[in-house]
């Protein structure tokens, strides 16, 4: 007896027992939802168990067993790393065989989405190259190469997995698709082209509720669900950014939708003239098309590039026209949708919607029984994830700048990190209650992995982990 009262009071004081996984972008399920007691204070010098220096990226950490596994951009090589949990010794590193690396924003990164894992491979996503499958030893099970996305901002949505299928979401200027792979072989499964979709950077979200499941994708004007086994779509609702950047999540019987862009709040609208006043105006050569240079100074010609869609440098009345109506039908708003729709659910499935203090690239979390965002600023808002009631709207944080990473729930608090490098910890009750403003000293993107009461935040230049120094026993 008294044996087992030891073994029971030893195996409490393990901390660190490797209890789950973090097999994709925010975590099992993609719900943004950790694991154990993390701290609620932590720095560079704070509660740190180890760190890493990492190649530039902004993918997140993917983590199985005692495995973490990150990407990132060396020496112009985009490349993979494994390294060890316990210490982050570096295991392994491979490098994409990418022959020219695609164009980003001048803060993104071509190394921006995060691997997933089904514990026996990874895979990973390069806008550069496409598809790659390793085994945990670092060795290449296949590849698929994909044609580089036709957007200039770079590559931003990240692969999951589902039904035994790879799933990347790939909406561009042109040419955009859902695609999915067989994970073993990596040969098409299937693929719905989406040409009505322009760009967006949103991941895909498998939705699971009521015994099924369905992949769904939040892209420009429309979120759409498809089916996991052949694509088949189920249902779509409208009420979207002309471009989509959050991605969703579900929580409490409901899916949350998140998107807000330039020109799409009323009374702050982009408006475009009719092509035939716009062309007459403008067009200096008469040659019926026109330049970034015939284009007067103002918000329009700033999206040059994006009206431009085969990016030949001229703008048509086809391409004028169909960034005039984007504009015109786009709206900002985070809204819930109940489940079991079937066709357009705009009308019958959606449960309530805000239009204000919206985030911009920032996911939604939804946390017991609340949904939490961040707007760029630091401003925090909390509402009621069945009804829509707000708790708290666009509350200062004292933590100023962008928000690129999303937010993660654990031990009933939420924890976010602004682009400056200053991560929030904020009580999950009914008051916007900041319990700890974490200085990282340096820029950070990446969401992190909270697992088995461990932070794991990916900086500028380093893997930092935050947590107790138990050891971790897989």
């Amino acid at each position: 007896m008294i044996r087992s009262f030891v073994l029971i009071l030893f195996c409490g004081a393990i901390v660190g027992a490797a209890e789950s996984n973090w097999p994709q972008f925010r975590g099992p399920g993609g719900l943004g939802i950790g694991t154990g007691k993390p701290p609620v204070e932590f720095g560079p010098d704070k509660n740190v168990v180890w760190k890493a220096e990492v190649p530039h990226g902004h993918s997140s950490p993917c983590i199985w067993g005692m495995r973490l596994f990150l990407t990132g951009l060396d020496n112009g090589k985009l490349v993979t790393l494994c390294l060890d949990r316990a210490d982050g010794r570096e295991l392994w590193r491979v490098v994409a065989p990418a022959e020219k690396i695609e164009p980003t924003h001048r803060i993104g990164s071509p190394a921006a989405p995060t691997p997933c894992t089904d514990g026996e491979r990874l895979y990973v996503y390069f806008g550069s190259f496409g598809v790659l499958a390793y085994d945990f030893t670092g060795k290449e099970v296949w590849r698929k190469a994909l044609p580089v996305p036709v957007v200039e901002f770079g590559t931003g949505a990240s692969p999951i997995l589902a039904d035994g299928k790879v799933i990347i979401a790939n909406d561009q200027d042109v040419g955009s698709c859902l695609l999915a792979l067989d994970s073993r072989t990596g040969a098409e499964a299937w693929r719905v082209e989406r040409p009505e979709f322009r760009r967006s950077f949103s991941s895909p979200f498998l939705w699971r509720h009521d015994g099924i499941e369905e992949l769904v994708l939040a892209g420009s004007l429309w979120v759409r669900s498809y089916d996991v086994k052949d694509g088949r779509e189920r249902w779509s609702a409208r009420g979207m950014a002309r471009v989509s950047n959050a991605t969703p999540v579900a929580g409490d019987g409901v899916l949350i939708v998140s998107s807000w862009n330039v020109g799409g709040d009323e009374g702050e609208r982009v408006e475009m003239q009719p092509f035939e006043e716009f062309i007459a105006a403008n067009d200096k050569n008469k040659d019926g098309v026109l330049t970034f240079d015939e284009f007067p100074a103002g918000p329009v010609k700033d999206r040059f590039s994006q009206i431009d869609v085969d990016k030949d440098g001229r703008v048509t009345k086809d391409e004028y026209n169909h960034m005039r109506d984007m504009f015109a039908q786009a709206v900002n708003q985070l809204f819930a949708i109940k489940p079991g729709g079937h066709g357009d659910i705009t009308e019958t499935h959606v449960l309530w919607k805000v239009s204000r203090h919206l985030p911009y690239v920032s996911s939604p979390l939804c946390f017991n029984n609340r949904v939490y965002t961040f707007k760029n600023g630091g401003l925090a808002s909390c509402y009621d994830a069945i009804t829509g009631a707000i708790v708290y709207q666009a509350e200062r944080l004292d933590s100023p700048g962008d928000y690129y990473s999303s937010a993660i729930g654990a031990d009933g608090r939420v924890y976010v990190a602004s682009q400056k490098g200053t991560v929030v910890v904020l009580d999950a009750g009914d008051a916007p209650r900041v319990l700890a403003r974490n200085q990282m000293g340096e820029p950070v993107f990446a969401t992190p992995a909270v697992l088995d009461g461990r932070i794991y935040l990916r900086t500028a230049k380093y893997l930092y982990v935050f947590g107790d120094h138990s050891p971790i026993i897989p």
